[in-house]
């Protein structure tokens, strides 16, 4: 009987360290991938703005667009000049993972 409960035991942890893994790793794909939507919402905008990417919309609906592809959503956009700074943001296991990202020309 020893036996049997220590190997439940054993079964247990190592379930529960699963999951726990399983959920960090999910996690970081998406914090990686509400990154890579925020610095394509940002490229897309400021593209927008200077004009190298014709488009009949404003920039920042660009941006919503470009960052609602990459499965995040747009919380936030503002454009200096031909500089674009996002803000976006995309929900796991009801938290939200939130990502700024900033375009525009070399400085100088």
């Amino acid at each position: 009987m020893a036996g049997t409960a220590l190997a439940a035991g054993v079964l247990t942890v190592a379930a529960t360290l699963s999951l726990g893994l399983a959920a960090v790793g999910g996690a970081s794909v998406t914090a990686q991938r509400v990154a890579g939507a925020a610095d394509a919402a940002a490229l897309a905008a400021a593209d927008a703005a200077s004009g190298a990417v014709p488009t009949v919309v404003e920039p920042c609906a660009l941006a919503a667009r470009v960052a609602e592809a990459s499965g995040a959503q747009l919380t936030g956009c503002s454009l200096e000049g031909l500089v674009a700074t996002v803000e976006v943001q995309a929900a796991y296991a009801g938290l939200a993972a939130v990502s700024r990202a900033r375009a525009g020309p070399p400085e100088g």
